[in-house]
């Protein structure tokens, strides 16, 4: 066997392992609030914008990192060979590293705060924080409960959009409230998905996510439904003059959304195929929210 043969596996778990195309996740948010303040000030501060990607970026790494740790506690990660912690076998060099992000992060939201000379950002960020914790953290693991897709609405949706508009205009805007609304749901969907191949294991470790209690077959057609809420919601704030015509170029984002459902539709209920529908929810996640905010920006 060669090198490259060798290697190559570990490669791609720890690419597994570090999520790459999920920090859209963190992006997207802090973009769509910020352009949702220019469309109404026209004003853009760009040393605040990305200073705010950069400590989003680490922050979302955090709580990935910290998940792999307390996921470890309680076994549900034994079969997940992309675990950070199972890749290095080294739980407690993870968590700290895990710490190291969330306080680089935080430095950064705290440097906005002081630009401006106001703590209510970082007060915002805190509260996403402590969403973030309370998802798989003792003695909380409400993501254990069914809960998480609650706390991720709020914390990338409202919370974190709402936050990167005061960043750049320090006032509040109802527009920017109801767009919220839009990427909390497709954010949302991207945990959802990541449900579906993993029942078993869930189960096993008395997680009681919304495919466990729902079952993968009802979860498809629930899915259905709240992927195709997006693009409703979207037309109705336009038709209503919250949002400008432009946003409606979210739409494009319709197609990737047609093959998550009908992927989901088709294999819900077999763990290797249905394991991509979440890298399918990150496009359509993606998509949506650049063009969101590009519709406001224009």
């Amino acid at each position: 066997m060669t090198t490259k043969q060798i290697l190559y596996p570990n490669t791609k778990l720890w690419m597994a392992a570090i999520k790459p195309p999920m920090y859209s996740v963190a992006i997207m948010p802090i973009w769509v609030g910020t352009a949702v303040a220019f469309a109404e000030t026209k004003n853009f501060n760009g040393t605040v914008f990305s200073t705010f990607v950069a400590a989003a970026i680490l922050i979302l790494a955090w709580e990935n990192i910290s998940n792999d740790v307390f996921d470890s506690e309680t076994g549900i990660d034994q079969n997940k060979h992309h675990s950070l912690v199972n890749l290095t076998d080294n739980k407690s060099l993870i968590f700290w590293i895990g710490n190291l992000c969330l306080g680089l992060g935080l430095l950064g939201i705290l440097a906005i705060a002081l630009w401006q000379q106001d703590l209510t950002v970082i007060g915002i960020i805190l509260l996403c924080c402590g969403l973030g914790y309370m998802y798989q953290g003792p003695p909380f693991r409400l993501g254990y409960q069914g809960l998480g897709e609650i706390l991720c609405f709020f914390a990338f949706g409202p919370l974190a959009v709402e936050a990167a508009y005061y960043s750049q205009t320090q006032t509040w805007s109802m527009t920017s409230l109801a767009v919220s609304v839009i990427v909390g749901i497709v954010t949302t969907l991207i945990l959802f998905c990541s449900h579906f191949h993993q029942v078993k294991d869930d189960i096993a470790a008395g997680k009681r996510s919304p495919i466990v209690r729902l079952g993968t077959q009802k979860g498809a057609q629930l899915l259905v439904w709240f992927t195709g809420s997006i693009y409703p919601l979207t037309l109705l704030f336009v038709l209503l003059g919250i949002s400008p015509a432009w946003t409606l170029l979210s739409w494009v984002s319709l197609p990737f959304a047609v093959k998550l459902c009908r992927h989901v539709q088709e294999n819900h209920n077999q763990p290797d195929k249905v394991s991509n529908c979440k890298f399918i929810a990150v496009a359509v996640h993606f998509w949506a929210c650049l063009l969101l905010g590009l519709g406001f920006m224009l």
